[in-house]
């Protein structure tokens, strides 16, 4: 009955969806043994998996929408589809990566503020070459930068800084000086892009380190502090200008 109701997900891509929209895919997608993911047939080419993003959650032969925002799809790889909303609070999702603030030492588990309703807990082990004896030196107000290995409504979140192999790609403690600030979701996901125009525009500025973590937090560093912030005010305004308005932006810094 709810798949009758649907509306095709191929057909809404770009278009505003609401929660409570039950989005039906093509016939080719078939539902996957695990629950979790849905996978092409076996006649299809190239095969991949199809994977239901924030914002959708799978129901029966479609993909039920949870929250307002416009639909987007990749087909690479299989295919993803996922609803861009605009959304403030951060909702966390196993395998998301996001910048943490140290709040409490609980024992071997610190604590941290990731912008959602409830902290997130971090064990010491969870560093790379962390023992029993060899503890990393994390204090109260340090920024980490980590993963989620586990985020349902049900459980507390906990996070990783290394990857399955043990290594840290990245992660871990992020430097005392910089900048942190936070921006919308939305503009997160952009900047996240692969070939991210905003990031090369900015690279060709500056020298910078950067850091993005998808609860919508941005830590910053360049070589001097003027340099710092006028980056981030670049990358909060980012957001209202358009593409031709931040190229006058950046050829007016460069200039000067």
């Amino acid at each position: 009955m709810a798949a009758e109701s649907g509306l095709a997900a191929e057909a809404l891509v770009g278009q505003v969806v609401l929660p409570g929209d039950l989005l039906l895919l093509p016939a080719h997608y078939d539902e996957d043994a695990e629950g979790e993911r849905l996978r092409l047939s076996a006649g299809a080419a190239p095969q991949g998996r199809l994977l239901c993003g924030p914002g959708l959650r799978r129901s029966g032969a479609g993909l039920l929408v949870t929250k307002c925002g416009l639909l987007r799809h990749r087909p690479a790889g299989g295919g993803a589809y996922w609803v861009d909303s605009q959304q403030k609070r951060y909702v966390p999702v196993k395998g998301d990566h996001v910048i943490g603030i140290v709040t409490a030492k609980a024992g071997d588990v610190f604590r941290l503020d990731v912008g959602g309703s409830e902290p997130a807990s971090l064990s010491y082990l969870a560093f790379e070459g962390a023992t029993k004896r060899n503890r990393p030196n994390v204090q109260v107000g340090d920024l980490i930068y980590g993963q989620f290995v586990v985020a349902n409504k049900d459980m507390e979140p906990e996070m990783v800084c290394i990857d399955s192999s043990g290594k840290s790609s990245g992660m871990g403690i992020i430097g005392q000086d910089g900048f942190l600030f936070k921006v919308s979701l939305g503009l997160i996901r952009k900047l996240l892009a692969p070939k991210c125009e905003i990031i090369q525009e900015l690279s060709q500025l500056y020298p910078f380190e950067l850091v993005l973590g998808m609860n919508g937090r941005i830590w910053v560093k360049a070589k001097t502090v003027q340099q710092t912030l006028i980056i981030v005010n670049i990358l909060e305004a980012c957001e209202y200008m358009t593409a031709e308005q931040r190229r006058q932006a950046l050829a007016k810094l460069s200039g000067n």
